[in-house]
Parts: structure tokens; C-alpha cells; sequence
């Protein structure tokens, strides 16, 4: 999550530092941890450089365990290969393409429904998984398809930014708040998102949050990625190069809209992407 954020300024994740707190260390657990920590670098091209590990048995019980993290990148504003801070809104315009990027799943949010809703299911963690995830025939287990680790874009949209740098004038990493808060943070106040949900197939994983939950379309909206985890305006021009780079880089991606007009007086950031995915 925090590299991804980064690389949608345009910057090169450079160091990852961790912090692991626990009531009593468990050794096993804390190196399980660790080693995934290590390779989440390893795919975002960074360095783990150091950490903290704290056991607070006034503040821990059981086996429960806090995990947090920070990460540091840069960008090159100056010299031959100069690119200002991302988003380009100067230069966006009606009619730039947004392309999207596929998750691997829930990636890190909305896992408070996500607990309710396997509780309401009646399931166990251990149970068969009733859903596939993305880019896999069979799942383990519930727990295990759940916790499928968040995709790490930095190298594909690093690579795309390099061989393409003024094309893609924007980046949007799908967080909690969905499609519906996260676009808008990319955009000037002149222009809004119109985007078509039936562009993308929704992953099986959030068709079973949704009806084993009850979740109505709006909450899903604004709970989940819904199989979208990175969006990006590019210049209509060079979408077809665009396309082809992240696919090189193993990507999944879609066409699912393009940039309008916003109508002047009236605030549409949200108002009008909100309407197409509750209507989808």
C-alpha cells in the first residue's frame, strides 16, 4: 500500500522501515512477517534498512500482534531526465483515456466487512474458499484467498512512466473509499470521471462479499477496490503504447472510461462517478 501510493506521485520507492509489536514475540510468526515485509520490497525494488520489534504485554493479548510500516521515495525534478510530481491537471483535458489496472482482491481494505460478512456466511477461515481469486484456478482455504497480498504495481507504472512520460498525466491507487474517493483526487476542479462499470468483469471474491453480505452496490463502491486496484488518465493519442507496456509487464488492464467536462456551479468529483456505479 505505501509504495503504491508513492509511485502514483511518479516516485521511486528507495527504503521501507517496519514496526512489529506484540504482547510476547513469537518467533515464527514474527519471521512469517518479516519475510513477507522483505518480499513486498523485493517487488516494489526498494530496501528494507531497518525496524522496530516491541513486546508490551500491558498493551497485547494472546497472540495478537500490531504491524505498521513507512516508506520513502523520490522523484527527479531536475536534470536530463527531470519529470514533475504527478498529476499533470494542467494538461489534462475532456476525452484523456483512463485505462485501469486489475487487483489481486480486497488488497488491504474493508477487511472490518469483510469479517462481518464471513461471520454471517457462518463460515470458518479453514473452510474451502467459495470464490476463485484473480489469476488462480482453486483456493486453499477462505482465509488463505482472503489474504492474498495486495498487488505491488511500482515496477509496471515505473517502467510506463519511463518510456512514456508525458502521456500518462495521472494515477489513482484504489483504496478504501473505493473508486468514488480515490479518481477525483487526481483531477482538476474543471473535470470528472465518467466510467463504465461493465468494462471489467468484477472478481468472484466481492460477487460472494456482496451477496453473502447483503452489501448494497454503494457500499461496495465505496468499501473495495471491485477488481480495480490502480487507475490512470493517458493522453488518447498514446493509450494504445500505454496499454501495451503494462501488459508486457504482466498487467491486466481495461479501458473503463475517459475524462468529461464538469459542469460549471455544480461539484460532480463525486457526484457523477457515484451515479454510474450505483446504476451499474
Amino acid at each position: 500500500m505505501n509504495v503504491n501510493d508513492l509511485v502514483v506521485q511518479g516516485a521511486e520507492p528507495l527504503f521501507f522501515l517496519d514496526c512489529y509489536s506484540c504482547g510476547h514475540l513469537d518467533v515464527a510468526t514474527a519471521a512469517a512477517f518479516v519475510t513477507g515485509v522483505a518480499e513486498g520490497c523485493v517487488q516494489a525494488g526498494c530496501a528494507l534498512i531497518g525496524g522496530e520489534t516491541a513486546e508490551m504485554p500491558g498493551l497485547f493479548v494472546d497472540e495478537s500482534y500490531d504491524a505498521v510500516g513507512a516508506a520513502v521515495g523520490a522523484i527527479n525534478t531536475t536534470g536530463e531526465h527531470a519529470r514533475k510530481i504527478l498529476p499533470y491537471t494542467d494538461s489534462m483535458r475532456p476525452g484523456d483515456v483512463l485505462l485501469a489496472l486489475g487487483s489481486s482482491g480486497p488488497h488491504s481494505n474493508g477487511y472490518s466487512l469483510v469479517r462481518k460478512i464471513v461471520e454471517r456466511a457462518g463460515l470458518s477461515y479453514t473452510d474451502p474458499a467459495p470464490f476463485t481469486m484473480p489469476g488462480q484456478s482453486s483456493s486453499p482455504s477462505l482465509g488463505a484467498a482472503l489474504l492474498t497480498p495486495t498487488r505491488i504495481y511500482v515496477k509496471s507504472i515505473l517502467n510506463a512512466l519511463a518510456s512514456h512520460p508525458a502521456a500518462i498525466k495521472g494515477l489513482a491507487h484504489i483504496t478504501g473509499g473505493g473508486l468514488v474517493e480515490n479518481v477525483p483526487r487526481m483531477l482538476p476542479d474543471t473535470l470528472t470521471a465518467q466510467i463504465d462499470v461493465s468494462t471489467w468483469a468484477q472478481p468472484s471474491v466481492f460477487s460472494w462479499l456482496q451477496r453473502a453480505g447483503n452489501v448494497s452496490a454503494a457500499e461496495m463502491a465505496r468499501a473495495f477496490n471491485c477488481g480495480i486496484g490502480m487507475i490512470i488518465a493517458v493522453d488518447p493519442a498514446s493509450e494504445v503504447a500505454v496499454r501495451q507496456s503494462f501488459e508486457e509487464q504482466g498487467e491486466a488492464v481495461y479501458r473503463i472510461g475517459e475524462l468529461r467536462a464538469r459542469a460549471e456551479g455544480r461539484d460532480e468529483s463525486n457526484e457523477r462517478l457515484m451515479r454510474i456505479l450505483y446504476d451499474g
